[in-house]
């Protein structure tokens, strides 16, 4: 690295600082225990970031079945760790694209904002479940751009109006340099305190094709590469290359990689909507699709697409499996959260609840018969329903929903926002998936479970005054619904 350029990093001279929203953003997004009445405060404060918040909860990438309305609403539909993530994703993103400077960043961004839609969409495709980061991390992938552009605004401009594509805008830099804006852009990625994950990812963003990277950071380095389709010369070139590296790093077929490119090509208006800017498809591109999709009639002819996704499936089954290490707060067990990290969470949820006159429902989950299991069959298959049973519980709540396990073979799960209308619908809807799925297998045989679930809701039709009292609510509907013969669900 040029001796200059480094002496200016090192001393974080001239470099950008982001704005006091986004330092404010990082520190919610750091804390395990943040609230969303803290985030909602503080997204309310900037009507740009509100409006961009509801502008992202009507687009394609949620898909609300109504009409977001209003900020709260909004919140409610993405969760915590999306709210945050994505909010600090345009606070930062404005940034880099800001016009104060004589820096032609026009290119570089719309690179971005192809690249943020790709990373979420390949991180879907392989089993990825920090979506909302995928997007961060493609969006701020050249941020080492903005530091080259602030440090060397008439050199680095220069190199931007030579440089035809990205890969030709990479080797100017490392020769004028000796590094790339990827590994610049990491350095001033921890000069932002971004978490380590998205750091990592950045300074990744331009690795060699020979390099192997884990999957978060593999797909935003081929989230830069399906970008180049749009914004490179050669579009047909950049599709068979970027099809190719997809293959090697993250093992996708060309009907799975033709299918990002796709939904990239038709979610792409309203993204660019949300990010304020304009990217036209490519002419070719439309033809090098339609000549795929020919090409995957002919291999479905052969069974050869069959088996194709019957290995995706699979892989999404094993992404789905992969459980978090077990902390001071999580059930030894099923790895969810146990009843005294319930207990603390629960409290928080509940005063914000009141305080801001969110609903706020629980339901008590009891599994029904369950001694029988163990007495059949022994322990150890019960631990294992258990683990199965809690595992198919995440899989059909949101990501900002609590569940927990209580004690035994009772559950517990807390649904900010919901009211008892929808958290009853919820977990009757539960119910019947978790019956069709089998939560051990006895000599081959499926073995499947039902449970009885009492809901009762905070809301201005109920006011409780205490968790006790919501909680003793719910409980008594679970007796109710274990006393009318079980396998059903009563709201109190």
């Amino acid at each position: 690295m040029r001796t200059d350029l480094q002496r200016e990093l090192q001393h974080c001279r001239g470099l950008p600082s982001p704005p006091g929203v986004a330092l404010q953003l990082l520190r919610l997004a750091q804390d395990p225990d943040a609230m969303m009445a803290t985030v909602s405060n503080l997204i309310g404060k900037d009507p740009a970031l509100s409006a961009r918040m509801l502008r992202v909860a009507n687009s394609p990438l949620y898909a609300a079945r109504q009409r977001v309305e209003n900020l709260t609403q909004a919140l409610s539909l993405l969760g915590l760790n999306a709210t945050l993530t994505l909010a600090l994703g345009f606070t930062l993103s404005r940034q880099m694209s800001q016009p104060e400077s004589n820096c032609p960043r026009e290119r570089v961004w719309k690179r971005c904002v192809v690249a943020a839609l790709a990373a979420r969409l390949l991180g879907e495709r392989v089993g990825q479940r920090q979506l909302e980061e995928l997007m961060l991390a493609g969006l701020l992938q050249d941020i080492g751009v903005l530091a080259l552009c602030q440090l060397f605004p008439a050199e680095y401009q220069a190199l931007l109006d030579q440089a035809l594509d990205n890969a030709a805008l990479l080797l100017s830099e490392r020769e004028t340099y000796g590094a790339d804006h990827a590994e610049i852009g990491a350095l001033l990625a921890r000069h932002w305190n971004l978490p380590e994950l998205l750091t990592d990812a950045i300074g990744q963003s331009e690795a060699l094709a020979q390099v192997q990277l884990p999957p978060f950071q593999a797909c935003v380095r081929m989230s830069g590469l399906i970008a180049d389709i749009w914004m490179g010369q050669d579009t047909e070139q950049a599709h068979l290359g970027a099809q190719a590296a997809c293959m090697t790093h993250l093992s996708l077929g060309p009907d799975t990689f033709n299918g990002v490119v796709e939904d990239v090509r038709t979610m792409l208006p309203d993204v660019c909507e949300v990010f304020d800017v304009h990217i036209s498809s490519p002419s070719q591109l439309r033809a090098i699709l339609d000549d795929a999709r020919e090409l995957a009639q002919l291999r479905a002819l052969r069974d050869l697409q069959e088996a194709a996704r019957a290995r995706e499936a699979a892989e999404e089954f094993e992404g789905r499996a992969r459980r978090l290490t077990e902390e001071a707060r999580r059930d030894p067990l099923t790895g969810i959260f146990n009843r005294a990290q319930l207990e603390h969470v629960l409290g928080k949820e509940f005063e914000a609840a009141q305080r801001h006159g969110w609903p706020l429902s629980v339901a008590f989950i009891d599994l029904d018969d369950f001694k029988q299991v163990n007495d059949r069959w022994g322990h150890l298959v019960g631990d294992e329903v258990l683990r199965n049973f809690a595992q198919a519980l995440q899989v059909y709540l949101r990501g900002s929903d609590i569940v927990a396990r209580y004690g035994g073979e009772e559950f517990m799960i807390v649904l900010p926002g919901i009211d008892a209308a929808t958290s009853a619908n919820v977990v009757r809807r539960i119910l019947a998936e978790v019956g069709r799925l089998p939560m051990t297998f006895i000599d081959q045989q499926p073995l499947h479970v039902t449970f009885s679930a009492g809901v009762a809701t905070q809301d201005g039709a109920h006011a409780f005054p205490s968790i006790e009292a919501l909680l003793t609510s719910a409980d008594k509907a679970l007796y109710t619904a274990k006393r009318d013969g079980r396998n059903r669900v009563v709201s109190d």
